[in-house]
């Protein structure tokens, strides 16, 4: 693994998987165990390095929920496969949507303008076929795409502060999330 590489990942696990919000780069070059000028070499600064590696974790996941919202395959079989995706990608990068927002609020992230995904386009006309058929309960389609995320999301993003309100120890918490996937299919699904 190159030193470019490695610092990437290296800011990609404190930032996303530990929680590191605020990591600086000297905290970055510490975990990877280099120097601190080598980052500002590559990526010139923090946030530079945040841009970085958070766009290729998100395009990262993006690409494998787009394999699944354009697979050939029945609706509930592709929810299903777009829940454990999403579930796995946040159990590994926990903080990753909750960094990207303290970012964007603090002003120091700018998020280019994006223009609306084709694949969330051709999702969404799913859902509204679905909703046709009787399948899933007919409403709009993008309260259906807010119920889906928020159901993967909202436990993991919470998990810190729900372990300690509900005094859930980390295995049991695992396990909670684990029974996730099946509580959303029916929560969804008619």
């Amino acid at each position: 693994m190159s030193k470019e590489e490695l610092i990437k990942q290296t800011a990609k696990e404190l930032f996303f998987g530990k929680g590191y919000l605020h990591a600086t780069t000297q905290e970055i070059a510490d975990a990877a165990g280099v120097n601190r000028a080598l980052i500002n070499y590559y990526f010139r600064s923090r946030d530079l390095l945040f841009q970085t590696v958070y766009l290729e974790a998100v395009e990262n996941l993006r690409s494998q929920l787009d394999e699944v919202i354009y697979g050939d395959i029945p609706f509930k079989e592709k929810v299903s496969l777009f829940i454990d995706v999403h579930m796995k990608e946040l159990q590994r990068y926990p903080y990753r949507e909750s960094f990207l927002i303290t970012e964007i609020c603090s002003k120091n992230f700018v998020l280019e303008d994006k223009k609306k995904s084709a694949a969330l386009s051709h999702f969404l006309k799913e859902v509204v076929a679905e909703m046709d058929k009787g399948t899933i309960r007919k409403y709009d389609p993008i309260q259906f795409v807010f119920n889906l995320t928020s159901l993967i999301s909202f436990p993991v993003i919470m998990m810190p502060l729900y372990k300690k309100l509900l005094d859930v120890p980390k295995e049991k918490y695992k396990q909670l999330l684990s029974e996730r996937k099946q509580i959303i299919l029916d929560q969804i699904f008619n």
